[in-house]
């Protein structure tokens, strides 16, 4: 018996206990094709995106963007359509089937708590291999966020948040591409010098310091956790150029590439 059913752009989930998780990790595609089609008869996948493209399940399509995650039931249909290089982090795991049903949007945007979402699936990333009950416990209490997305409260303390959280769930969304601040700001919906301000009042740093802080948290991540090669964890963090990676994992994380894959 299925854990779910599926009914247009929805889908209807048990969540009372943890998933079985089967795989966890960070995706690329659209390198060596710009369309995939499969099904996975037995697994639920749950994925956050960090680019735009194109999701068809059975036949309905959904838009991706940054920032949006999908939740596929198993047996669906699923069509993938890319635009170039793109990436998502990812889980597919058994739901259980019985309990109570929540119904969630297949796909949605999760806007300021796409970060968190990322934050759980790396953290799963990096200890399925020697924990797969933390990898398990990460991922359910992220697909509690999918399932009942944090609802802003009333008054104007939120409100003054509101900017900086679209600043942080665009970065987090677009580590792999060129940024700027003036894009963040567009993408936050405020000007450069308000960005500038808001960001520093509550994170006390900069907006370019947070994107090369995290694209290097990233680049430890997956040089530690991921079997990507170093020219692709260096790509999937924004960074092109292989010299310019190294200098830059030498100055923020204090050793080479293969130094820090090989536990440095």
């Amino acid at each position: 018996m299925r854990a779910s059913s599926v009914t247009g752009s929805l889908v209807r989930v048990c969540l009372d206990e943890p998933p079985r998780v089967a795989s966890v990790g960070v995706g690329v595609h659209g390198t060596g094709s710009l369309r995939d089609v499969f099904r996975l008869p037995d697994l639920w996948q749950l994925h956050l995106y960090g680019y735009a493209g194109e999701l068809t399940v059975d036949g309905v399509t959904h838009a991706i963007r940054p920032g949006y995650v999908s939740l596929v039931p198993p047996g669906a249909l699923v069509e993938y359509r890319y635009r170039g290089r793109s990436e998502h982090l990812y889980a597919h795991l058994q739901l259980a089937s019985c309990g109570e049903r929540l119904t969630v949007p297949l796909m949605q945007n999760a806007g300021s708590v796409a970060p968190v979402l990322a934050g759980m699936l790396q953290a799963a990333v990096a200890v399925a291999p020697r924990s797969p009950a933390r990898a398990c416990a990460e991922v359910w209490a992220a697909l509690w966020r999918v399932a009942e997305p944090a609802v802003p409260r009333a008054g104007g303390a939120d409100r003054a948040h509101g900017p900086v959280a679209a600043a942080v769930a665009h970065v987090e969304a677009h580590l792999a591409g060129p940024m700027t601040v003036p894009e963040v700001a567009r993408a936050a919906g405020v000007s450069h010098n308000q960005l500038i301000r808001l960001f520093r009042a509550e994170t006390g740093g900069t907006v370019v310091a947070y994107i090369r802080r995290r694209r290097m948290e990233q680049a430890r991540h997956l040089l530690r956790e991921s079997t990507l090669s170093i020219p692709a964890v260096a790509a999937s963090v924004g960074i092109g150029d292989l010299q310019a990676f190294n200098k830059a994992c030498r100055r923020e994380l204090g050793a080479s590439p293969r130094a820090i894959r090989a536990g440095g």
